[in-house]
């Protein structure tokens, strides 16, 4: 199969500029672009003080917009109906419910001290829905990079991506961490966006070597319970670090966890473990692509598959069958390594791989996948691309 193409970025802006025109009769003057993301290592560890590695996906959410002169925001999307928002008032959670990203990061605004222009807009969007490639912070970082430039104004990174997040806690009621604004907003070509989650700091981490990419498999499956899992898993994390008695769990060592292994009993001290063995691999991965040494990015994505599966038993039947799947090809096919990415329960696998077989692998992938499950995936390959910005 030959994979299908990235919408170039101004192909988006086209589109919407067309949708724009069509709504409101008018020509937009500001576009604004934001990515999704994917993780390719360090999972379930952002709420436990530790560190993660995603990188901005060539897939974006575009805003085409012009300011109307009135009070009023009018919002449109492809198969939603038009939105209006009265933005003398601060914004409160309200219907529809998609819209709650973009109340939200209107009212972090408004809590600064803005004074928000009416506008109309026009929303496209290549990222897939569904698929843990973090289509919401996109939303929420495109929307606010959207905001800067109606009021002619340059936030922070760091501030634009807690503001975005903390639309998402307050707006649309999900306890994220700091991952998916963090990749949305600070993405770059050719980078991985490596994010200390207990200083809240990101630090770019190369990924030139045009001859590797990575492949994002989306299982097209997303198991019930999975609010529920989470909030177990989260819950268990704590009370481990409560009975280790650390201040954090960047202070635990696996020594630590193996000494109380019975006392913490089951499952909390596997949970344990995966997060532990888990900051280590992220660590260590990094370490390895700052010295260009690919190669021993497999196995630590393969224990990390390993580790989500057993010990924070997140994945899923359709999760396990396509990262065996790559696993199969293995490195004389052209994969260095692959692993479920995202909170779990379903979504999507990455695989990491030479450039010029990704075409074949996905092609096996796919039909391998529909064989075993009866399901067509989507899938695409993408390098690390720019974050959040007006163009």
């Amino acid at each position: 199969m030959a994979l299908p193409l990235n919408p170039p970025l101004a192909d988006l802006a086209s589109d919407a500029s067309t949708a724009f025109r069509e709504a409101f009769g008018s020509e937009p003057t500001l576009h604004a672009a934001a990515p999704g993301r994917v993780n390719l290592i360090g999972e379930h560890i952002d709420y436990c003080d530790g560190f993660v590695m995603p990188f901005a996906i060539e897939r974006y959410i575009v805003f085409a917009a012009r300011a109307n002169g009135t009070p009023e925001a009018h919002i449109g999307s492809t198969g939603q109906d038009l939105v209006t928002l009265d933005l003398s008032k601060r914004k409160e959670p309200g219907i529809p419910k998609w819209a709650n990203y973009i109340r939200g990061v209107i009212r972090g605004f408004q809590d600064r001290g803005h004074h928000i222009p009416g506008f109309d807009a026009w929303i496209v969007s290549s990222v897939p829905l569904g698929a843990g490639l973090s289509s919401s912070a996109a939303l929420e970082c495109a929307a606010a990079t959207l905001l800067e430039g109606l009021l002619d104004t340059v936030m922070e990174t760091k501030e634009k991506a807690l503001l975005a997040q903390k639309a998402e806690h307050d707006f649309a009621g999900v306890p994220c961490g700091i991952m998916d604004q963090f990749a949305s907003a600070f993405g770059q070509a050719n980078r991985l966006v490596l994010i200390d989650c207990q200083s809240g700091e990101p630090e770019l981490v190369p990924f030139e070597n045009p001859d590797l990419t990575v492949l994002i498999a989306n299982t097209m499956v997303h198991h019930e319970l999975s609010d529920g899992g989470y909030a177990a898993r989260r819950k268990n994390t704590e009370d481990g670090l409560a009975i280790l008695g650390k201040p954090s769990w960047r202070d635990v060592e696996m020594s630590d966890v193996e000494a109380k292994w019975d006392e913490l009993g089951e499952p909390v001290n596997r949970r344990a473990r995966h997060v532990v063995s888990e900051i280590a691999r992220t660590i260590g991965a990094a370490k390895s692509l700052k010295q260009n040494d690919f190669e021993a990015l497999g196995p630590l994505m393969a224990a990390s598959h390993d580790s989500l599966r057993d010990d924070f038993e997140v994945s899923c039947k359709e999760l396990d069958i396509m990262v065996e799947i790559a696993r199969s090809i293995g490195r004389s096919g052209g994969v260095i390594g692959a692993r479920m990415t995202g909170g779990g329960f379903g979504g999507s696998t990455v695989t990491l791989c030479e450039s010029g077989r990704a075409s074949e692998i996905a092609e096996t992938m796919a039909a391998e996948y529909e064989k075993a499950t009866g399901i067509k995936p989507e899938i695409f390959a993408s390098r690390p691309s720019r974050g959040a910005h007006l163009f």
